[in-house]
């Protein structure tokens, strides 16, 4: 891998970094097209994350930033500038520096989980959607269900204030949508998505009763440490289709490099250069 004066970065923002997956992606697609950016993780732990973001950004080869956990909540309150689904969601995973030196902040863990389902065939129309966790990518991936279509939502976090300032927040923006707060049964449910850690690490619990998951529904995960967690794998059991977290992290790539101004790929085109199993 080279690396010259030249060279542009993207910071990966996070704590701990071991998971991390996006450079791996990113950079062998950008070694394909020729382009002198690198994604280079970084770990930042919480109680320094506020002080280091703006003086990152001071940094003159600094395409950008990626953000994930623990970080893309507060993000949200570091920038001068938010997209509406970043306002929905309360929450960034994108930062880029605009010409006068502020900060614009966008969100797009909604956007890449969404278009994974309906490339495999899911119809929001009619659909009715769980969602458990309501963090920044349970609350971004809440936010495109809604801009999809999907009449009838289910919140779950155990903050009941997270999942109510989100029902809010949905509310304001799509004041026909149904939403339910607080429950955890995905009977009933076309639609159940695990937006939590659970799954991370080893030993831990599910994220909800996989013994009431109807046969036909279709579920997401988020977690991306393991390609088939032990929750998609109970839920594979009771012959429901599936959607794993890396196929969320290819299908949002094309959007962040939009956002930055680079060589736009494919998930396909992406998929053939990763240097991880997909």
């Amino acid at each position: 891998m080279k690396i010259s004066g030249n060279t542009r970065l993207i910071a990966h923002l996070g704590w701990p970094t071991e998971n991390f997956k996006a450079p791996m992606i990113y950079n062998p697609w950008f070694a394909a097209q020729n382009v002198d950016v690198k994604v280079v993780p970084m770990g930042v732990r919480p109680q320094a994350y506020a002080t280091f973001v703006p003086a990152l950004f001071e940094m003159t080869n600094l395409v950008g930033a990626l953000v994930t956990m623990p970080h893309k909540v507060v993000t949200a309150g570091l920038v001068q500038q938010l997209s509406p689904t970043a306002a929905i969601a309360g929450a960034c995973n994108a930062i880029r520096r605009e010409t006068d030196g502020s900060l614009t902040g966008d969100m797009f863990d909604g956007d890449g989980f969404v278009q994974g389902i309906l490339r495999k065939g899911f119809v929001p129309e009619n659909a009715r959607a769980l969602v458990v966790g309501c963090g920044g990518v349970g609350s971004a991936i809440a936010a495109s269900l809604a801009a999809a279509g999907v009449p009838a939502l289910t919140l779950f976090d155990m903050q009941e204030s997270s999942a109510q300032a989100l029902a809010m927040r949905l509310r304001r923006h799509y004041p026909t949508l149904e939403v339910t707060l607080m429950q955890n049964d995905p009977q009933g449910h076309t639609l159940v998505v695990n937006a939590t850690p659970m799954g991370m690490s080893p030993g831990d619990p599910l994220p909800l009763d996989v013994g009431r998951l109807t046969p036909g529904t279709f579920v997401g995960e988020v977690v991306m440490s393991q390609t088939w967690t032990p929750f998609l794998q109970a839920a594979m059991a009771r012959d429901c289709q599936v959607q794993r977290g890396t196929d969320m992290l290819f299908e949002m790539i094309p959007a962040y490099l939009r956002f930055f101004g680079l060589p736009v790929a494919t998930p396909e085109q992406l998929r053939q250069r990763a240097e991880i199993g997909t």
